[in-house]
């Protein structure tokens, strides 16, 4: 039994169709100039378009021109940060607007790239499938005249019929999921067509995530909604407090669902190292799909959205909403809500502004409109720290309230935010003492403004708040499912060899059968000589090496090194 490794060029080349590629990758062929007219520039275009250096090409392209969009800001992200970019940066500015980098991915030039990978990808997939599916509606090629030219090749010989040989060389090969045939006087077989599937399947992956990336960005929507405790929401424009969308999104393509915060439970570690840290964050909602849906119960969580069809409801932040009371100079109720307050830190000391814009009259009767500001501390730790909560769940609350009055310019036709106070045209407040008028309030408590004006009250109960995030992205789906093929692809294509194998039984002069197995991969690899010793193995079982003649009459041996095939006796 004998074994040799060649591996030159000449000698594959001498192979013929049983040294063809195990492969259906595309070749890369020399770059030649195309004959004059459109359609042989048409067609050089083609080659290189769909050439696997070009996809790469872009591929790497595409992955450096998503790197400003990470670093610069984004308009359909965040326009307010870009309007600061825009103060800040004067001259640079102009510069990113004409490359479109406030506006990456949708921008011509990275559309161009996204357009050509796609065309290069489907140029690339569709030729390679029809050869694929070529190869396996073929047979695996006949032997090639020379089999110890092969990577892996052992011998020995036998008294055995060569047709039982081939017979059980047969039936060994399909035993092991090789697709076998007898092909004269010899058997061939393959195996390991997974890994083309895996690439075809990495391929085919690819278009997936770029269509379902595309159709996020065209189609998506984003919106945010702050809502405290017996709130209500319906999924359509005008009730989120900010939205941002694709190019080819429309109103209509709203999901329509509504949903109620019925409760808002968070809690905290109370002691030890990580006191104060959050241990639940949880909103008890009431929702119904449609416009006449059933309600149903249920709780959102952080990294647990409610998912409604293509829409899912996150919890991103909540807060306290304290609720104030406010009457003029008469007695009279002019206002009564909670407000809700920001956040400064992580123990949810919060701030925020109550605004009285109608019914309020001082205690002349005269109109006027009032401006609190509200400082909000969950748990206060007393004297000397009055500026920050000690803990952020109710352990101790107290309201900081600072009083104006005057205009608050709402009515100027001018934007302003609910949570910031126009003191242009306002008046403060004094106390005895002539400075501004500040009290801190406890639950129940109440803050009378100089002159008989009204009073201001802290009502003893205190609402929370959450803030919802509302997203709406058609290709999720189909961009994770596109991912995990991808991952499963790439993996069968990394980790599975396809091989050929031929088995080869002929009578010799002498009369005796010599047996001849070979084996041939993609790329030199351990694995086919080990595979291949372990089929010589068993057939070896079935087919036993011919007795030696004694020394003295036996013939000479032929000029290579003889080992026995892995598992083979000797």
């Amino acid at each position: 039994m004998s074994k040799t490794d060649t591996g030159t060029g000449r000698d594959r080349d001498e192979l013929g169709a049983a040294g063809s590629r195990l492969s259906t990758a595309p070749q890369e062929e020399a770059v030649s100039l195309p004959g004059l007219g459109v359609i042989g520039w048409a067609r050089w275009f083609w080659r290189q378009l769909t050439s696997m250096r070009v996809a790469l090409l872009l591929l790497l392209l595409l992955s450096l021109g998503a790197i400003p969009g990470s670093l610069i800001p984004q308009t359909g992200a965040d326009a307010t940060k870009v309007e600061d970019f825009r103060a800040a940066h004067r001259t640079l500015a102009p510069v990113y607007d004409k490359l479109g980098l406030f506006h990456v991915y949708s921008s011509v030039w990275f559309s161009a790239i996204y357009i050509l990978l796609f065309v290069s990808l489907i140029g690339c997939i569709i030729p390679r499938t029809w050869q694929f599916v070529g190869q396996l509606r073929g047979r695996p090629p006949g032997a090639p005249r020379r089999l110890d030219r092969l990577p892996a090749y052992t011998t020995w010989t036998t008294t055995e019929d060569p047709e039982r040989v081939r017979a059980a060389a047969l039936e060994l090969l399909k035993k092991r999921r090789f697709r076998a045939h007898a092909a004269g006087d010899a058997v061939a077989a393959e195996k390991g067509y997974l890994r083309e599937v895996g690439n075809l399947v990495f391929h085919i992956a690819l278009i997936v995530l770029l269509i379902a990336f595309a159709s996020g960005q065209l189609f998506k929507s984003d919106g945010t909604k702050l809502m405290v405790e017996g709130d209500g929401f319906s999924n359509a424009l005008p009730m989120y407090d900010d939205f941002k969308s694709g190019s080819l999104f429309e109103p209509d393509d709203l999901v329509p669902f509504s949903f109620d915060l019925e409760d808002f439970k968070g809690t905290y570690e109370l002691t030890g190292p990580n006191r104060g840290t959050p241990r639940t964050f949880q909103a008890k909602i009431r929702y119904s799909e449609g416009a006449y849906g059933k309600q149903t119960t249920t709780t959102v969580k952080v990294n647990e959205p409610l998912k409604i069809d293509d829409s899912k409801v996150y919890l991103v932040s909540h807060g306290y909403a304290p609720v104030i009371t406010v009457r003029d100079g008469k007695g009279k109720v002019v206002y009564r809500d909670a407000v809700p307050l920001l956040p400064l830190d992580g123990n949810v000391t919060s701030q925020g502004v109550v605004k009285v814009m109608d019914g309020y009259r001082d205690a002349k009767g005269k109109k006027e409109q009032l401006g609190i500001k509200a400082f909000f501390l969950p748990t206060y730790g007393g004297a000397g720290m009055e500026i920050a909560s000690a803990f952020p769940a109710l352990l101790n609350p107290v309201l900081n309230l600072e009083p104006y009055h005057g205009d608050l310019g709402v009515d100027s036709g001018l934007p302003q935010s609910v949570y910031q106070l126009d003191k242009t045209h306002m008046k403060d407040y004094k106390d005895a003492k002539g400075a501004q008028l500040r009290v801190n309030l406890k639950p129940g408590e109440s803050m009378k403004l100089p002159n008989g004006a009204g009073t201001v009250t802290f009502e003893k109960d205190v609402k929370e708040w959450a803030g919802f995030e509302i997203v709406q992205e058609p290709g999720g789906g189909w961009a994770l499912g596109g991912a995990l093929a991808a991952i499963l692809g790439l993996a069968g294509s990394l980790f599975i060899q396809r091989r050929r194998v031929w088995v080869r039984a002929v009578r010799g002069d002498d009369g005796v059968t010599v047996v001849e197995m070979a084996g041939l991969g993609r790329s030199e690899s351990a694995k086919v000589p080990e595979e291949l010793g372990e089929l010589a193995g068993h057939l070896y079982d079935r087919a036993p090496g011919a007795p030696e003649p004694d020394d003295e009459h036996s013939a000479p041996t032929p000029d290579r090194h003889v080992v026995p095939a892995e598992g083979a006796e000797k």
